[in-house]
């Protein structure tokens, strides 16, 4: 049985999330970005936010919206420059927000790690380069490791398809099977809610067990330019 509240709006589903947050932010650039969220968590007007996503927002639409209403204090990120990421950019160069690059390997794993209870771990993604300053360094069986921590989030929001089980469409699955894992309120957006019984077992990438809030909304797509 789900445990998961089917709300009837993406305010109500975003309702209650306090100033100082941090997020975890589902999508591959707009792949799977959980839009109808991100434009109610701006209406919701939390403040001093930690993001954690893939990139750092595209065009104008989604997370750049929420950067550019000036909602988020840091964003963690494997990508934060592309060609259509001038609400970044800006920001960071009137140093508006802070940066924290994580190589994309490491930022999955961090979340799988927070979902799965482990406390740290070595990796050698990053040894020698600036992203390796101030961790600890391990030799291990003669290769070196960095120690990383886990990131945890308070809240995920995450674009699926799904009744508490999701499944995801291709690209759009990315983050969001760890991020369902990785933060203490899992808040997702999806295109249809099913009967039980309709979706096959064997499709169900994220189990209902882990999703708390699920409210369904009309699809919608977007370029890299961010037109709809």
């Amino acid at each position: 049985m789900s445990r998961a509240e089917i709300l009837e709006s993406t305010d109500a589903a975003v309702a209650g999330i306090e100033d100082g947050s941090t997020i975890l932010v589902g999508g591959f650039g707009l792949a799977g970005m959980p839009f109808d969220l991100i434009d109610a968590l701006i209406r919701q007007g939390a403040k001093d936010l930690t993001i954690v996503s893939n990139n750092a927002g595209n065009g104008d639409v989604g997370l750049a919206a929420l950067l550019a209403a000036g909602r988020v204090r840091k964003v963690l990120c494997s990508f934060p420059r592309q060609a259509d990421s001038w609400v970044f950019d800006g920001l960071y160069q009137e140093g508006q927000i802070e940066l924290e690059v994580v190589p994309q390997g490491n930022l999955a794993e961090r979340m799988r790690a927070a979902g799965a209870g482990i406390g740290a771990f070595y990796c050698p993604t990053a040894v020698g380069t600036p992203l390796a300053e101030g961790k600890e360094e391990r030799e291990i069986d003669g290769r070196k490791y960095l120690l990383e921590y886990p990131i945890k989030g308070d809240y995920a929001l995450i674009g699926a398809h799904t009744l508490g089980n999701l499944v995801y469409r291709k690209t759009a699955r990315n983050f969001g099977l760890v991020m369902a894992t990785a933060a203490t309120t899992i808040i997702v957006q999806v295109d249809r809610v099913v009967d039980p019984g309709e979706l096959d077992p064997e499709a169900v990438v994220t189990p209902s067990i882990y999703i708390d809030r699920i409210v369904q909304v009309t699809a919608r797509h977007y370029t890299v330019q961010g037109a709809r």
